[in-house]
């Protein structure tokens, strides 16, 4: 299991016994997110740290300012996102990407309610065909804003750029929800802008567009392998089974790179444009699952509530 320093500990320690006097609430657990968790932290890396919280009086989930669902908070490079017990519950419910890997993170600096038990339970029960689509989302989305050249209109729509060249003159070729469009360059609702193609972000696309293929793959020979968190473990273990070496190597290229501390260069497209979209259709009857029973989340969630009161 990754470590981190003693005095990170207990800088987080400190932290959070802020956040629970100022939003009156008891952090059950709290965990390492992002880089850190999924193994490609560099020297300078920032602490993310996301929570489960719950209201030291419960009774406020019945008064009508209620609870907050969320905390967000930014103390120089420790950053924390935290979720009231009740929106946790129902974002596993829903098989949400990042309920699941705060439960499997590595890196644990609270623990008054041991996830095990529930963590086995939602391997058990995820819905994939919703972490599917979660990882292509992230995926497509990521290279759309980061990678790829795009117009972006006066309301704020992007339409990635397919073609500027044109026989017909100063003509964009861009890409809609509906198929491509023809923009003329002296149109003034839109403005082309230049990304930043890093390694970071080259990186984050690769690793959802890898799970989310993964993903399908696997469900379609008979099972829902859940892709590893660490992605190193990932490219070691399991991406051999459904990707060729030359992707492996890419990835890890990426990574490496990234730990060493260069995620900020810019390396333009390494992942390329068919990759970074998985195929928006997926069949239901084979990667559907009814996903957690509420019935037992409730009882998880109890015993998380019990944790700390």
């Amino acid at each position: 299991m990754p470590s981190v320093p003693k005095h990170v500990h207990e800088t987080v320690d400190g932290h959070l016994a802020a956040i629970e006097r100022e939003a009156d609430v008891a952090v059950a657990l709290a965990a390492a997110r992002g880089s850190r968790a999924w193994g490609a932290a560099s020297p300078d890396s920032d602490y993310d740290v996301g929570l489960v919280y719950v209201p030291t009086d419960l009774r406020r989930y019945a008064h009508l300012d209620g609870v907050t669902e969320g905390i967000v908070e930014d103390r120089g490079e420790f950053e924390y996102q935290g979720w009231d017990v009740r929106t946790f519950a129902r974002l596993l419910a829903d098989s949400n990407e990042g309920a699941i890997d705060l439960l499997r993170s590595p890196i644990r600096y609270r623990t008054a309610y041991d996830p095990a038990d529930l963590l086995a339970y939602i391997r058990r029960t995820y819905n994939s065909l919703d972490l599917y689509h979660t990882w292509r989302g992230i995926a497509t989305s990521n290279y759309r804003k980061y990678v790829s050249h795009h117009l972006v209109s006066t309301d704020d729509e992007t339409f990635p750029i397919l073609d500027a060249d044109s026989a017909d003159g100063d003509v964009y070729t861009v890409e809609t929800d509906a198929g491509t469009r023809t923009i003329p360059a002296d149109d003034e609702r839109f403005t082309e802008t230049q990304t930043k193609p890093t390694v970071k972000r080259n990186l984050t696309i690769v690793r959802a567009a890898m799970s989310a293929r993964y993903l399908r793959e696997t469900g379609a020979r008979g099972s829902h392998d859940l892709p590893a968190l660490a992605f190193e473990t990932f490219l070691c273990e399991q991406a051999p089974a459904v990707f060729d070496t030359e992707r492996i190597d890419c990835a890890r290229e990426l990574l490496e790179r990234k730990r060493a501390g260069d995620g900020d260069s810019e390396i333009g497209d390494a992942v390329g444009r068919a990759f970074a979209h998985p195929a928006r259709e997926i069949d239901p009857a084979i990667h559907a699952r009814d996903g957690p029973e509420i019935d037992r989340l409730d009882g998880f969630i109890d015993d998380l509530i019990a944790a700390v009161r």
